[in-house]
C-alpha cells in the first residue's frame, strides 16, 4: 500500500522510497575530458556515480597541480549534503602526486561523509601491490618536473621505473587528444627500454581505456592506466563487483 504524505489529506500524492544506490564521489578537474565518460564505463550500473569539477590550470606545471589543494574542499563540498559515500576518488595522477596522498584525503574527508578516499597514485600502488609488481614501465604525457614527481612517489612505495618517456606536453587540451597510435608507439618503446613487470599510462585525461586489451595482448604484460586503477581501488573500497566489460588483467586478478 502506498503511503501518504505527512498531511495526511490525501493532497499530494502519496509515494515509497526506494534502497540507496552505493554511492560513489568523484573529484574531476575542470579541464579533464576523459576520465568521467570512462569512469561511467568500468563502473558497475547500480553504483551512483556523482561528480564535482575542482579548478585546474589549462597547462599542467608543478604550481598549477599544487594550487588544486585549496580548492579540494570547496568542489567536494557541492556534494549532495545528505549524501553517504562509499567510496569519493580524486581524479588526477599528477596533482596527486604534487599535493600529496595525505593531504588530499584530509581535504576531502573534512568536509564529505565517506568511508574511504583514494586517487590514482594510492588506487596504482595497490594495484601493482596485487599484481605483484615491483618494476613498472611509466609513461606520461607531462614536462619532466611533473613526471619526476610521480617517479620520486613511486620510488617511496618500493615501485621502481627502470623504463620511462613522456610526451613531454603542458596543456590539457592537447594530452586529451593524444591518439592510439602514439599511445602504442610509446608503450612500444618503454616495453623494450628495461625488463619490467607492466606498464602505466599515467593521467586521467589520456585516452587509454579503449587501448589496454591490445596493448596487453602484444605486450604480453599489464597495461594499467590512470582510469583503469582509479575504477578498480573505488570498486574494491566500496565492496562492489566489477562489471564484465571492465578491461585489462588487472580486473581478472581477483
Amino acid at each position: 500500500m502506498d503511503e501518504l504524505t505527512p498531511d495526511g489529506q490525501g493532497t499530494a500524492l502519496p509515494y515509497r522510497l526506494g534502497p540507496a544506490r552505493p554511492a560513489l564521489g568523484l573529484v574531476v578537474l575542470q579541464s579533464d575530458e576523459t576520465v568521467e565518460a570512462d569512469m561511467r564505463r568500468l563502473l558497475p550500473q547500480r553504483a551512483n556515480l556523482m561528480v564535482s569539477r575542482v579548478p585546474s590550470g589549462a597547462e599542467v606545471t608543478p604550481e598549477t597541480l599544487t594550487a588544486m589543494e585549496a580548492h579540494l574542499g570547496q568542489a567536494a563540498a557541492l556534494f549532495p549534503p545528505w549524501a553517504r559515500f562509499q567510496a569519493i576518488g580524486y581524479a588526477c595522477t599528477s596533482g596527486t602526486a604534487q599535493i600529496g596522498v595525505p593531504h588530499v584525503a584530509a581535504q576531502i574527508s573534512a568536509v564529505v561523509r565517506t568511508e574511504a578516499v583514494t586517487e590514482p597514485v594510492s588506487a596504482l600502488i595497490a594495484a601493482c601491490r596485487a599484481l605483484g609488481v615491483t618494476r613498472l614501465g611509466l609513461i606520461s604525457p607531462y614536462v619532466a618536473p611533473v613526471s619526476a614527481r610521480l617517479r620520486a612517489v613511486l620510488a617511496e612505495a618500493r615501485i621502481e621505473t627502470p623504463a620511462f618517456a613522456s610526451f613531454e606536453v603542458a596543456e590539457e587540451a592537447r594530452v586529451a587528444r593524444i591518439g592510439p597510435g602514439s599511445l602504442r608507439r610509446a608503450a612500444l618503446r618503454v616495453a623494450a627500454e628495461a625488463p619490467v613487470e607492466a606498464l602505466f599510462l599515467s593521467c586521467t585525461n589520456l585516452r587509454t581505456l579503449s587501448a589496454l586489451p591490445a596493448l596487453e595482448r602484444e605486450l604480453g604484460l599489464p597495461v594499467l592506466s590512470s582510469n583503469q586503477v582509479l575504477a578498480w581501488h573505488m570498486m574494491r573500497l566500496a565492496g562492489l563487483t566489477p562489471p564484465r566489460r571492465a578491461p585489462g588483467w588487472l580486473f581478472k586478478s581477483g
